[in-house]
């Protein structure tokens, strides 16, 4: 019989979802073995090295809950290498990685619920983040370094992680905290340490850069579908503490797509060792005495299922 595991977070803000649409619907699956990963409350590198260690070749893995559940996933199947098919529903408050496959609802995974069948799986290119030599994680839709970076630290708060669990207005209340966090801390948050970027000096006040690679961003930032393509993805490095260039940037995102240039892999190495925060899909760490950071495409790809 095939393996399946659903990973899910029981202390999320939509926990409740979860177990209606995805835990109390398993029991009628047939030709399944499932198992279960709750995520434990340590962090993502953590538990995505705890799942590596269980999954099999021929497993399905369900990631039932937001972006940061999609990482652990990722992760875990890539770390694994194992020849495991990752599946991703929206359970979260952005849900970029569930948008970028199209995957809503548990009857988009299985076809029919007469034969269960699987449904047809793609290839998925990752991202892949390197820290002054050593791998720190895959990241699937984006990548960010810098102040909107440290911009996730607000939903790592007991009063926003409270506001989220409300359920309505869960979207709304995300971003407008995230303004608010914006133009509290735009002065306060220094701009990224003086770098190179593929060789090229770069302005002392630039703030941010950003690596898309999935179809969406913070949900309404559009990228593109470059997590098709083994080499290429599109980047950015932007003074984003400046609220007009800021505004324009996100307009043209919103509308078109998120600005960025094609290429096939970055380098940015610090003049000085800094300290500089990272995030992948709204997990972030941050790092001090950085000399030198890697984003480029991953050799390995993920096989996933698509809508």
């Amino acid at each position: 019989m095939k393996r399946l595991f659903i990973v899910y977070n029981p202390h999320s803000s939509r926990f409740a979802d979860v177990k209606k649409g995805v835990l109390d619907r398993q029991k009628d699956l047939k030709g399944y073995v499932v198992g279960k990963y709750e995520i434990e409350p340590t962090d993502v590198d953590k538990n995505a090295v705890k799942l590596s260690k269980i999954l099999k070749d021929g497993d399905l893995v369900i990631s039932a809950g937001g972006d940061a559940t999609g990482v652990i996933s990722a992760n875990a199947i890539l770390k694994s290498e194992k020849d495991a098919t990752l599946a991703v529903l929206p359970f979260g408050n952005f849900n970029d990685l569930a948008h970028t496959l199209g995957t809503k609802s548990f009857d988009d995974i299985f076809k029919s619920e007469d034969n269960m069948k699987q449904a047809p799986s793609s290839k998925f290119y990752p991202l892949e983040v390197i820290v002054d030599g050593k791998f720190f994680r895959y990241a699937t839709c984006y990548a960010t370094i810098g102040m909107m970076a440290d911009a996730v630290e607000l939903y790592d708060t007991p009063k926003m992680r409270k506001k989220l669990k409300r359920g309505s207005g869960r979207n709304i209340s995300s971003y407008t905290n995230l303004i608010g966090w914006y133009f509290k801390n735009r002065h306060k948050k220094q701009f990224l340490p003086e770098f190179k970027l593929n060789g090229k000096l770069q302005s002392r006040k630039v703030s941010d850069y950003a690596a898309v690679n999935g179809s969406y961003m913070a949900r309404v930032m559009k990228g593109g579908d470059d997590y098709k393509n083994p080499h290429i993805f599109r980047s950015k490095a932007a003074r984003l503490t400046n609220f007009w260039l800021l505004s324009v940037l996100m307009l043209k995102s919103i509308l078109v797509r998120v600005p960025g240039d094609e290429t096939e892999g970055d380098v940015l190495e610090f003049i000085e060792p800094g300290t500089v925060s990272i995030q992948a899909e709204g997990e972030y760490k941050t790092f001090e005495q950085v000399k030198k950071i890697e984003v480029r495409k991953s050799k390995k790809c993920l096989k996933v299922i698509t809508n």
